[in-house]
């Protein structure tokens, strides 16, 4: 890495995230939360900045302004270094009027960025995934092997292959075939269970990139998992980095190793959440040596007045008022009133559970004043005449589809405004 100190990243920023409606009703999916500070794309841009490669174009397209706001507020660079910078580019249409048909035509229509940045090595990421990875080491695995682009790959189950880019390699990690989301093949070399993966991350010489960009534009080609790569493979060298041997400082040992989640579905992204709770969690955040960054908060520190907490997020700002709460995960300024019960749940910034309601394995979008005595997740046959409940039985409310309350419209049955313990026992016979 130090004799390719040169590096220009792009960032694949523009997802729909089809799947994850209705998060992404208003923001496109990089740009959705993630555990108590943190958004999808926190994760690739700390990985690129802990790898010391600080020239950054974050590509976005679709319902971009949140995700514009947040890397306005949370990842500005200093001003006194030229090359240090993390800079949203939305689409250009240089070359007409259209938007970005896929991520190398993304990569394409900005193809003056690196002509004028003219960098040795291009690395072009993703913004959907939580992991933790030091590019650098994929780099250096890029350079020592003499390759003109490389691909991060990680096992998947053979049933899963319909849904990466899947990749054949030699002995020596030379890719011989890529096939984007097959519905069969070949185990990876060593397994009759696995084959080998596109993270989605790639690194090119640059100066290969460029001939390989210029050229598509004739083809109508517009996608490097689709298109690009594939036809790189008898022209070129393809290599393919193995992710597992990424070493990450200040792992601890109860971690998954090479912990890496898509969260492109309601449910993989509820599923990751509950994977960083606990005091040994598949994936902590809290890692000093290679930190997640996250969005500066100016809310107050989080109150706890009473209740019951068992292995829960509270961020900051959140109000707990005699609550109990179990395996749940709050954002910032979250009030949960008294006798309320949250078990399994995200709730997202600026909402309110009203006193004695009930929810369990949902998603509460920000902004929502959940009345006193609702109940979610305990009819789903009810609640999909309301919400989205996933196929794993996630029920999702939308921003901000309980309006505010009146003042003082919260009360509730005396006999629901005892002890928290006495509330606890009750729910858990209503339940």
């Amino acid at each position: 890495m130090r004799a390719h100190r040169n590096v220009l990243a792009f960032v694949m920023a523009g997802g729909e995230g089809s799947r994850l409606h209705p998060l992404t009703a208003d923001r496109c999916k990089p740009a959705v939360p993630f555990n108590g500070k943190h958004r999808i794309v926190d994760f690739v841009l700390s990985n690129l900045v802990n790898s010391e490669i600080y020239s950054v174009y974050l590509l976005v397209q679709y319902k971009s302004q949140s995700l514009i706001e947040h890397v306005r507020q949370s990842w500005t660079m200093t001003r006194f270094i030229p090359q240090h910078f993390i800079t949203v580019v939305p689409p250009q249409m240089r070359h007409g009027r259209e938007w970005f048909q896929g991520t190398a035509d993304a990569v394409a229509q900005n193809i003056h960025l690196i002509e004028s940045f003219r960098p040795d090595i291009v690395a072009v990421f993703g913004a959907d995934h939580i992991y933790r990875m030091d590019v650098r080491q994929m780099i250096d695995f890029h350079v020592r092997s003499d390759a003109q682009a490389s691909v991060a790959t990680l096992p998947v189950r053979l049933d899963q292959c319909d849904q990466f880019g899947i990749v054949e390699v030699d002995d020596q990690h030379r890719i011989v075939e890529f096939k984007e989301k097959p519905r069969t093949t070949r185990p990876m070399p060593g397994s009759r269970t696995h084959a080998l993966a596109s993270m989605g991350n790639y690194i090119f010489n640059a100066d290969v990139l460029l001939k390989v960009l210029r050229r598509m534009r004739d083809s109508g080609d517009s996608d490097f998992g689709k298109h690009i790569l594939p036809s790189m493979v008898n022209t070129h060298k393809l290599v393919a980095y193995d992710f597992d041997t990424n070493i990450i400082p200040g792992t601890e040992p109860y971690e998954e190793q090479g912990y890496w989640r898509d969260v492109g579905t309601i449910d993989a992204y509820y599923e990751a959440h509950f994977d960083t709770l606990g005091a040994a969690p598949r994936f902590r955040l809290t890692n000093r040596l290679w930190p997640i960054y996250a969005s500066s908060e100016p809310a107050e520190s989080a109150q706890i007045e009473n209740g019951l907490i068992h292995r829960s997020v509270v961020g900051s700002g959140s109000v707990i008022d005699g609550a109990s709460l179990d395996h749940a995960m709050l954002r910032r300024s979250v009030h949960v009133e008294r006798s309320a019960r949250l078990e399994h749940c995200i709730v997202m910034e600026r909402s309110r559970i009203g006193r004695g309601a009930q929810v369990r394995r949902a998603i509460i979008d920000q902004d929502n004043d959940v009345p006193p005595m609702e109940r979610i997740g305990f009819d789903l046959e009810q609640d999909r005449k309301r919400f989205h409940v996933s196929e794993g039985g996630i029920v999702v409310v939308p921003a901000g589809y309980f309006p505010p309350r009146a003042h003082g419209s919260s009360l509730i049955p005396r006999e629901f405004d005892s002890g928290a313990e006495t509330v606890h026992q009750r729910q858990e016979a209503l339940a």
